[in-house]
């Protein structure tokens, strides 16, 4: 029994010692397997497929077929080394950037169309306008604010307080209620173009009395505003009453233009209000202009409810646009050009020449709507692609290249209104324009070198 108990325990202590070395073994070297039984493993050799991977040739392999994904592929991946970030970097920067410049280039001078289309035959429509692009603007950025968790109203948190945005929901209603509603007092669409361009004006004022100061080359710039928007309202005037004798003789139609320019200057001054009001806003809770988008257009809705006097004249103005010839949305039969010109003289003149008829080639029922309402919806929407393109312009860059932006969508806003639409401009007015045009771009490009002048020092200092 003894001897028994020592043979298992001298077995039992070879186990462990064996145990013990394997264990060590693999310690020493984990990246090689343990050895099989009566093979000797020498070190691990490392093979490198480098060479024949570079020497290999398409076609060797014949399960490898060249599909149009595979080929697709192929050519991306070669693009991509040839140019490194292209897929990663560049084309989306440059997709992003055309949709911004599209946006604002086409929906911008797009809604200036549908806005000369409209107040050419319904001149005291602009309470209307205002409310329905107010309403489209709300719902279509609604959707990004949205949230299911979040009742009663289902909006998610707010980055900014609400009571912060009251005042500049109140003025932003303000601003653009006074903007459409100077059309009614004999102010043209080329020169509301040209007055709402002199911003800058009344920007530096209200900031000079906010208690910002200015460089000489914007004083000198916003001077030539000033003598630019005189030069061109004066010319206007003498315009009108060269070709209407009948308005010009009439003191109510003096009194009325004065009357529209100063509903405009009024809502220039607000509106620069506004503005340093928003950029406070921006420089303490940061640059949240989508929520600053939805909440300045949904909670404006209730103050046309508020304002009672403008029921009627609201209902009026749909009744007005609701007797306007109708149009056929999806026509059977084909439509001549002379209805198209009888329907809307101002908005098919362009195109009257270069569409003989509409014909669907599948005849669907027909859907008749009010020439000037479907304009209006059209103005609507086209108002809503414009913000939302400035909006990405200013979260994408300086304030410089909103500015040099705007300006050339402005010009080309007016010279649409001139070609598309017939209006001559005298000579003065032309004048005043480019005077407008060339002062804001001098404005813009003092603040982009004062901009770099900062920059330069900060650099400077850190250095």
């Amino acid at each position: 029994m003894a001897k028994g108990r020592k043979s298992n325990a001298s077995t039992a202590d070879s186990n462990i010692v064996a145990s013990s070395q394997t264990n060590m073994t693999r310690r020493r070297d984990p990246m090689t397997p343990p050895p099989a039984t009566g093979v000797t493993l020498g070190p691990k050799k490392i093979i490198n497929a480098a060479p024949s991977l570079q020497n290999s040739k398409p076609g060797l392999y014949p399960n490898a077929r060249l599909t149009i994904p595979r080929a697709i592929g192929i050519a991306g991946a070669k693009l991509e080394a040839a140019c490194p970030g292209l897929f990663s970097g560049l084309l989306p920067a440059l997709f992003s950037w055309g949709l911004t410049v599209g946006l604002i280039f086409g929906g911008c001078c797009s809604n200036v169309y549908t806005l000369e289309a409209i107040v050419k035959d319904e001149p005291d429509s602009g309470f209307l306008l205002t409310f329905t692009q107010f309403v489209v603007t709300a719902l279509f950025t609604w959707p990004a604010h949205f949230s299911a968790s979040h009742p009663p109203f289902y909006l998610k948190p707010r980055a900014v307080p609400l009571t912060r945005w009251i005042p500049n929901i109140v003025l932003f209603w303000v601003v653009n209620v006074l903007n459409n509603l100077a059309f009614r007092y004999r102010i043209s669409v080329p020169i509301h173009i040209i007055l709402r361009s002199g911003g800058s004006v009344t920007t530096m004022l209200v900031g000079f009395c906010w208690g910002n100061r200015y460089s000489r080359v914007r004083v000198i710039s916003v001077a030539l505003l000033t003598v630019g928007i005189t030069l061109a309202a004066y010319s206007d005037a003498q315009s009108k009453g060269k070709t209407n004798p009948s308005l010009s003789d009439s003191p109510n139609s003096t009194a009325s233009f004065l009357t529209g320019l100063l509903i405009l200057l009024i809502a220039q001054i607000l509106s620069a209000v506004m503005g340093l009001y928003t950029q406070k806003i921006y420089s303490q809770y940061g640059s949240h202009w989508l929520e600053n988008l939805f909440y300045i257009h949904s909670l404006s809705l209730p103050l046309f409810l508020i304002c009672l006097p403008f029921l009627p004249f609201l209902r009026l103005q749909v009744a007005r646009l609701a007797s306007s010839p109708s149009i056929f949305i999806f026509p059977s039969t084909p439509l001549p050009k002379a209805y198209l010109w009888k329907v809307s003289p101002f908005f098919f003149a362009p195109f009257h020449h270069l569409v003989p008829y509409i014909k669907l080639a599948v005849p669907i029922t027909q859907i008749r709507i009010p020439s000037l309402l479907a304009i209006l919806g059209a103005n609507a929407l086209t108002q809503y692609l414009c913000i939302r393109g400035v909006n990405m312009l200013g979260a994408r860059t300086s304030a410089l290249g909103v500015s040099i932006v705007l300006n050339i969508r402005k010009l080309i806003s007016l010279l649409i209104s001139i070609w598309l639409f017939g209006n001559q401009l005298p000579l003065g007015v032309l004048a005043g324009a480019g005077v407008v045009f060339g002062s804001g771009a001098l404005y813009a490009w003092d603040g982009g070198s004062d901009r770099g002048r900062r920059m330069g020092r900060k650099k400077s200092k850190i250095y």
